[in-house]
């Protein structure tokens, strides 16, 4: 059967309250491009579909209508819920979404009804934590799956096991189906140890205390991994991170890309990386002065950009509006360094301009402009006539 594996679709996901649903529509057309030119017959999404527990309107919208268009006529979705969804609302759609080939495993780690039994693709047999899917040709697979874990998201009483052991539990429970031994596939919303993480990731690991071993895992064909956002393979088998399908960060790879791959009864074949091409990309750019930053901006005019900017005096009203009039700049940090140090002398008597000057001279080595100047002089006078 021939799978294709992707995961932190972040729908909804802004940069820095920058809207990015267009990017986020483009890929993921890229990948029902990429299900159609490579024939996929089963797609697994390993959780974090949604950024947030509340989606808006146009989040779900666009996930509604892309999802469908990745199954097709004949192709079938497992998805999980990862530590951004709301397991219990993502799921909620199941009844109707089975219908279309989708199948949605939240909190309960629920029984799938069987869906529509006339396409090529669909479940046989499903239990709590998995399912046996079979194509047209009879050809089955076994899926187990466990969505982001936690004693409170699937209801249990809080066990005094240690946090790897409870996740073996877990997934055991799953595995267990698998009486026929059946080519196999574990789906699983975890941060294993030795994970490479990115600024987008909040609080991943909590210190490490949900960092689960590789060798914790079960012993399947395939592992496919959501969670992470760079695409990496963990471990000696086939056990990957497959990524998210944009940079949601300004320190993550612009090598994105879903796992396809052919699960047979010997094992995983023709296993590849397909690469994801659309959407902006993300660059971090350094400049020392204001006239090389926009000239920079203006080479990077169709990427997302963080600008660094060392200056020896703050920026000024005019320089800070002819930066921010390039639409790709998206964070501007402004340094200000300088090695001068003044030497003590009385300010007492002295007037509010020279007061200024002073301060100025003293955090930042050189003399004020004289548009910053007025400025705070105009500040000053305003302020002495309430």
């Amino acid at each position: 059967m021939k799978i294709l594996h992707t995961s932190d679709w972040h729908i909804g996901k802004r940069l820095l309250n920058r809207e990015r649903l267009d990017e986020q529509t483009e890929v993921l057309d890229e990948i029902v491009e990429i299900c159609e030119r490579e024939n996929v017959e089963l797609v697994v999404i390993a959780g974090d579909v949604f950024d947030t527990y509340t989606p808006s309107a146009e989040a779900e919208r666009l996930f509604y209508s892309k999802i469908k268009r990745v199954v097709g006529e004949n192709r079938a979705a497992v998805i999980i819920s990862g530590n951004h969804d709301d397991g219990v609302r993502l799921a909620a759609a199941a009844p109707l979404s089975e219908e279309q080939g989708i199948y949605i495993v939240g909190n309960e780690r629920r029984i799938f009804t069987g869906g529509d039994s006339l396409r090529s693709v669909h479940p046989v047999s499903s239990g709590k934590g998995y399912a046996t899917f079979e194509n047209g040709k009879g050809e089955r697979v076994f899926l187990s799956f466990l969505p982001y874990p936690n004693e409170a998201r699937f209801k249990e009483e809080k066990s005094e096991l240690p946090y790897v052991e409870q996740m073996q539990k877990w997934i055991e429970e799953g595995e267990r189906g698998n009486e026929q031994k059946l080519p196999s596939v574990f789906i699983g919303h975890l941060f294993v140890a030795g994970g490479a993480v990115s600024e987008s990731e909040r609080e991943i690991d909590l210190g490490g205390a949900r960092a689960i071993p590789v060798d914790a895992l079960p012993h399947s064909d395939y592992i496919a991994l959501g969670h992470l956002h760079k695409k990496q393979h963990m471990g000696k088998g086939h056990c990957y991170y497959s990524g998210s399908p944009l940079q949601y960060a300004f320190d993550e790879s612009a090598d994105k890309g879903v796992k396809v791959f052919d699960l047979t009864k010997d094992g995983v074949q023709n296993l590849r990386d397909v690469p994801l091409t659309k959407g902006k990309k993300l660059v971090r750019i350094e400049a020392d002065s204001v006239e090389s930053a926009l000239a920079l901006l203006q080479l990077h005019q169709d990427e997302l950009v963080e600008l660094k900017l060392i200056l020896t005096a703050p920026l000024v009203s005019s320089d800070a509006q002819a930066l921010s009039a390039n639409k790709n700049l998206v964070s501007l940090i402004a340094e200000v360094r300088t090695e001068e140090t003044l030497a003590f002398e009385s300010r007492k008597g002295l007037s509010g301009e020279k007061l200024f000057d002073l301060f100025y001279k003293t955090n930042y080595g050189a003399e004020p402009k004289e548009e910053l100047k007025t400025l705070f002089l105009q500040t000053l006078n305003e302020q002495d006539e309430q």
